[in-house]
């Protein structure tokens, strides 16, 4: 600890709070010393620099919280997080991986998202995290072999902000505790608002001189007594908010608020003890009680633009009815969902959601699947079929086997990407917030300029006229414009099938002007089936399909599902190989599988010639010495893919098919549904080439494919579809999933994502207007406070239902 030379009139350098007489701590920042106010904020701030992220100090929009040294206590509660069974319900297994949802607390800004996204992705063994600004929930992915979760949690402890396990009922009841404060500081407004007015409004009717001034002056005292709840009970808010930015350097939107209502209160007080000027409780009750309404409305709205994620973690019911003996017992026990393990057998009836991912073990029945993946149709279920947790069960009752529980379920992983999405904030969202802080700040100076304008030229008035034209410009619509259009367009897009996980998705779609497609697994259904077998050695069919099954048993390539031999060798050293095929020992004998020219390279005798291929995929089969065998498999085309393509070209786009079948398979299909341009034998280097060729030229390229070889494409286009069937590395590289594999809901996403954009520039559009017509009028002296505040409220209101029809619009054409 080194002492600092005179902490008189210091702030600390941490948090910005006056430095106590007689404190000596001090953080060494940058070759030089500087103050703390107490331990904790020294211990945080050098932890913070010397990590290597002193440049937070440069970032931050204003200083931290006071921090507090972590208790033991708190350190041994954090190492009970590290227990699995604890982990159970907000942790999921992801491989070697673990994936938890945390809330941080203590986030206040754009650079305390930036400082704890860098102090936990310093943590050894953490491998991604993303920190969502509106919720401040944060997805956090480490390797419990390098690291643990309590450390992870000391972490963010350490630079003064907590985390704490995502909680959806805690989260539930403080979001209606703060909705059921709201409502009662508008209802106090409201009540008080209406017996003011019954006191102003017969002054504002009589002539002049008709009130004897006793009269009129207990009438104003009045007035005072039933707006004091207003200013200092259903405000307060405003005054928080306010405060909490002027603590922090920065001008809010609540500041000009607060600055109207505080001072129109204390100069009507002024007016009414001096016996000289005029007095507004009248106007600060009314635009109180009418910012307030059109706050909560504005609340309630956005709540329900935001809905569609909040459904999807409601759709899991709290209990499940448990068949602990079946087959042999088939008495029922209740059990709590969250107690479920995997191998559990689940009696689910009629009308019930189904509790966890589960397999039917006896019973036939339909399901409503329309939350999960946009199917309005009930879908039928019997014995061995799939169940997703949060379906609903329609018609008889099903025994059903538990598969996946808790973060491991579809459902889980569903929320996880809409959560992941909604917490990446698009370019956009970005400028209006930055605008946004720039207008409050310019506009204090017009409401200071506006006020010494009229003391001189009417100074009875120039007081209602700087508070008018401070409610009246607040940049609420400007913030809300973006956001709130995309929260309620990702919802919607997510109840039909399209499943958006990243933030710039939307944004993106809408200018796409090239859509790339996979073939097999894409356009096709990826159920191939072998066509024919054509041996090149001694051994028989049955022998030749059971090497290559044995091979194909270890890939994941749609077409290693037309292999199914019922009983073949096991085959090791199984080396993938993306976009050839595979190659490995059977009963210690070498064997590629996969396209001829990359088989070739594992046999030393010379290719033989190619068989006519019939318009299939064409696989070889070779050992180390000898060629065995051709397999020409064949896969059906979805029944939507033409109505698809045809589609995307009539609106003007071109259409690719990029494949590594032969040139007979791809070209074939390409040329049977009208796309523009195709490539047939593209290894992942030649597809991720021809992609950055299109962008090279200026397009923006849409790639839509489902399998491990499409995963470098698929990241490096400027957006792109996975399919629902696809592998879990094409799903991580998506921007989005087709939940139903329905291709035609690609140009109906591409349609409501221009929708999305019209209407973000709508909004974007409208607020601009609002201000730039608005200022002028209260500058000029031509809005009441009351008005002002009715306009103030009718601009976010506007924006907010403007974007909800997002939510209930048709797809766009």
């Amino acid at each position: 600890m080194n002492a600092v030379s005179s902490p008189v009139d210091l702030c600390c350098f941490h948090c910005g709070e006056s430095v106590p007489d007689g404190t000596c701590f001090s953080i060494h920042y940058r070759q030089r010393s500087e103050p703390a106010c107490c331990a904790g904020c020294q211990a945080v701030a050098q932890s913070i620099i010397d990590a290597g992220l002193d440049a937070y100090y440069e970032r931050r929009e204003a200083p931290a919280d006071r921090a507090e040294p972590l208790p033991q206590a708190l350190r041994e509660q954090l190492k009970l997080y590290d227990d699995p069974q604890l982990q159970a319900g907000f942790v999921a297994t992801d491989g070697e991986l673990r994936d938890a949802a945390l809330m941080i607390e203590g986030i206040t800004c754009a650079a305390c998202i930036w400082l704890n996204e860098r102090q936990i992705a310093r943590v050894p063994g953490v491998s991604d995290v993303s920190i969502n600004y509106t919720s401040h929930r944060a997805r956090v992915r480490w390797n419990p072999a390098q690291t643990s979760l309590s450390a992870v949690l000391e972490a963010v402890a350490a630079i003064g902000y907590r985390a704490l396990p995502y909680d959806r009922a805690r989260q539930e009841a403080a979001q209606a505790k703060a909705r059921k404060s709201a409502l009662f500081r508008l209802w106090v407004a409201g009540l008080s608002m209406m017996q003011v007015m019954m006191f102003a409004v017969p002054v504002y009717l009589a002539p002049t001189g008709e009130i004897e001034p006793v009269w009129l002056k207990l009438m104003n005292w009045a007035s005072l007594v039933l707006t004091l709840p207003v200013v200092a009970y259903s405000s307060w808010p405003f005054y928080v908010s306010a405060w909490r930015d002027l603590k922090r350097r920065r001008t809010g939107m609540d500041l000009p608020v607060t600055l109207g209502v505080l001072s129109a209160f204390f100069a009507s007080v002024y007016a009414l003890i001096t016996d000289h000027g005029e007095v507004y409780f009248d106007s600060v009750s009314m635009f109180v009680f009418l910012l307030l309404t059109g706050r909560y409305l504005e609340s309630q709205a956005r709540a329900k633009a935001g809905a569609a994620l909040e459904q999807l973690a409601a759709l899991i019911p709290a209990f499940a009815h448990r068949l602990a003996d079946y087959p042999h017992d088939r008495s029922v026990h209740e059990a709590a969902v969250a107690r479920l393990a995997v191998g559990d057998v689940l009696l689910i009836k009629p009308g019930e959601a189904v509790p966890a991912d589960a397999r039917v073990v006896e019973g036939q029945s339909q399901l409503n699947e329309a939350m999960l993946t946009g199917e309005s149709l009930p879908v039928e279920k019997r014995q061995g079929d799939a169940l997703i947790g949060g379906t609903i069960n329609l018609d008889s009752p099903l025994i059903a086997t538990v598969e996946r529980i808790g973060e491991e379920s579809r459902l889980a992983g569903i929320v996880r990407l809409l959560d992941r999405a909604l917490a990446e904030k698009p370019r956009l969202a970005l400028l209006a917030d930055r605008v946004s802080g720039a207008f409050v700040a310019a506009l204090l100076v017009i409401a200071a300029l506006t006020w010494v304008f009229w003391h001189f030229h009417d100074p009875i008035h120039a007081l209602p006229i700087a508070v008018a034209v401070l409610v009246i410009s607040c940049p609420c619509a400007l913030g809300l414009a973006t956001p709130v259009a995309l929260t309620a367009a990702t919802g919607a897009l997510a109840r039909r099938g399209v499943l958006v996980s990243r933030g710039h998705a939307l944004e993106t779609l809408a200018n796409v002007t090239d859509v790339v497609f996979d073939k097999t697994g894409t356009l096709t259904l990826g159920e191939p089936r072998i066509e024919m077998v054509i041996p090149l050695a001694k051994q028989g069919e049955n022998t030749l399909v059971a090497l290559a099954t044995a091979l194909e048993a270890h890939s994941e390539h749609p077409l290693a599902r037309a292999f199914a031999a019922s009983e073949h060798p096991t085959a090791s050293n199984i080396i993938n190989h993306p976009g050839g095929g595979l190659s490995g020992h059977i009963d210690g004998i070498p064997y590629a599988i996969g396209r001829p020219d990359f088989v070739a390279q594992f046999c030393r005798t010379k290719q033989p010639d190619l068989p006519d291929e019939m318009g299939g995929t064409l696989v070889a089969l070779v050992s180390e010495n000898e060629w065995l065998a051709w397999f020409i498999l064949a896969d059906s085309p979805r029944h939507d893919a033409g109505t698809t393509i045809a589609t995307l070209k009539h609106r003007g786009l071109r259409t690719h098919l990029l494949s590594g079948d032969s040139t007979i398979a791809a070209g074939g299909l390409a040329q049977r549904f009208g796309i523009d341009h195709w490539q047939a034998r593209a290894t992942p280097e030649g597809k991720l080439d021809y992609l950055r060729r299109l962008q090279a030229g200026g397009a923006r390229v849409l790639m839509i494919g489902d399998g491990v070889n499409d995963a470098p494409v698929l990241a490096a286009a400027d957006v792109s579809i996975a399919m629902g069937a696809g592998t879990d590395v094409a799903h991580s590289a998506g921007d989005a999933i087709l939940l139903e594999n329905r291709l035609q809901r690609v140009p109906e996403a591409i349609g409501f994502a221009r929708r999305t954009r019209q209407i973000v520039r709508q909004n974007l559009a409208w607020a601009l207007i609002y201000n730039l017509v608005a200022l002028p009028i209260a500058v000029a002296g031509w809005v009441t406070p009351w008005l002002a505040s009715v306009g103030m409220a009718a601009s976010s209101l506007l924006v907010v239902l403007n974007a909800l029809r997002l939510a209930r619009s048709p797809w766009s054409k």
